[in-house]
């Protein structure tokens, strides 16, 4: 019983692997593609689901943040992404965070992680944070 069993088994995965090299090669003419204007509702968001608006942080002022304010422990440049330890959290390309400095709170977006240095922007000036080596 067991040994007609595991006979059937292996004729249907040989039968299988026979048929698999038979069945046609797809190719596709025309390939589809997906834009959004600018102002239309984007379709993965779920259905009664609205963005929240980015509000300005409360105190927050245009003054200079000098590049001493921020802490750049660490860089890692993968394929699959880069992260910076600044102020020791992780953060990415394009990530914005609030920094506060005495009562004021700044929005501050990490621009690019370079190696060796990160460049942050907050309102349009540019900060350069070099790597800090222990």
């Amino acid at each position: 019983m067991k040994c007609s069993l595991l006979i059937a088994i292996f004729a249907l995965c040989a039968a299988g692997t026979v048929f698999a090299g038979e069945t046609p090669r797809l190719d596709v003419k025309n390939k589809s593609s997906f834009a959004m204007q600018g102002n239309t509702r984007n379709p993965f968001w779920p259905i009664g689901w609205k963005p929240v608006l980015k509000e300005p942080l409360p105190n927050e002022t245009d003054a200079a943040i000098p590049a001493s304010a921020f802490l750049l422990t660490s860089i890692a440049m993968q394929s699959g992404g880069r992260f910076a330890i600044i102020n020791g959290k992780i953060m990415q390309e394009g990530q914005e965070f609030g920094l506060k400095l005495g009562n004021q709170i700044y929005r501050v977006t990490l621009a690019m992680i370079q190696d060796g240095r990160v460049i942050l922007t907050q309102r349009g000036q540019q900060i350069v944070v070099p790597l800090t080596r222990k």
